[in-house]
């Protein structure tokens, strides 16, 4: 079942993209093969980027909690659905006015595109992972798309993990709203859909073909560059297990039990 690549396999490789949890950590605890790793890629002078779905946070957010957690990173090593969003809106739809539907963190970072945010009129209407949702954003929200407004979602997930367990995430108002407006997004930036990576990668300036994505799930990460036309290196330290890539239809590229199996020279 295992599929290590050699160093030769990832040589051209200049970005590896990595989900964070089951992947280099679990809860908040770190992986023992995760600094070791991350410190091989630097080594070989190449760079590594966290990337998540999660839109209710902005990368500064993540920079805080994996600096916490003792994981290296600076503020360009981390990129979320949020910031892909944003840098689409901005270069696909120059001076448009957005309704965002998301958190303040959401919209700090719309803010920092440069992307103008309106509460009337918009052109755009963006939702995101919104955990201050209300009915007032919810009640504003339908009406501009009954209007007919561009509409931008930065991610599907329909649940967000919890502590307490699963959470309505991005994918679970996007079902309300089609229920209410029968409007689905025109757009849908995040994972599995390989706009995050494009985003990604014009930000990084590397292209696709030389980026490798890591993660712990099929449906997601490894799907992701599999329409990105990525290499995927899926670990099995998180959500997959063996048993579930003889049932997928998304086949990895490698699959390795974990960070620490993957050697680069």
């Amino acid at each position: 079942m295992l599929n290590k690549p050699s160093s030769s396999d990832l040589a051209n490789v200049e970005l590896f993209v990595m989900d964070m949890d089951g992947t280099v950590y679990l809860g908040d605890e770190v992986f023992p093969w995760t600094l070791p790793f991350l410190e091989s890629i630097k080594k070989s002078g190449r760079r590594y980027v966290f990337l998540t779905n999660n839109s209710s946070k902005g990368p500064k957010d993540y920079v805080r909690k994996l600096r916490k957690l003792g994981i290296p990173v600076d503020e360009d090593g981390v990129f979320t659905s949020g910031e892909a969003t944003a840098r689409f809106v901005k270069r696909e739809y120059p001076g448009s006015k957005v309704y965002l539907i998301g958190t303040p963190e959401l919209r700090m970072v719309f803010e920092e595109e440069g992307v103008k945010l309106v509460e009337d009129d918009p052109d755009i209407l963006v939702l995101g992972y919104d955990t201050t949702i209300n009915y007032e954003k919810i009640r504003k929200g339908a009406l501009f798309l009954r209007k007919g407004v561009v509409y931008i979602a930065t991610h599907p997930d329909v649940n967000c993990p919890s502590p307490e367990g699963l959470v309505p995430d991005a994918g679970s108002f996007i079902a309300m709203f089609r229920e209410s407006t029968s409007r689905s997004p025109d757009h849908i930036v995040g994972k599995p859909n390989p706009g995050i990576l494009i985003e990604l990668s014009r930000k990084a300036n590397v292209s696709i073909d030389r980026i490798a994505i890591i993660g712990d799930r099929l449906y997601t990460d490894v799907e992701l560059a599999r329409r990105a036309g990525a290499i995927s290196i899926l670990v099995l330290s998180g959500e997959t297990k063996p048993e579930d890539l003889k049932r997928s239809e998304t086949i990895p590229d490698f699959v390795v039990e974990n960070l620490g199996e993957i050697e680069l020279q």
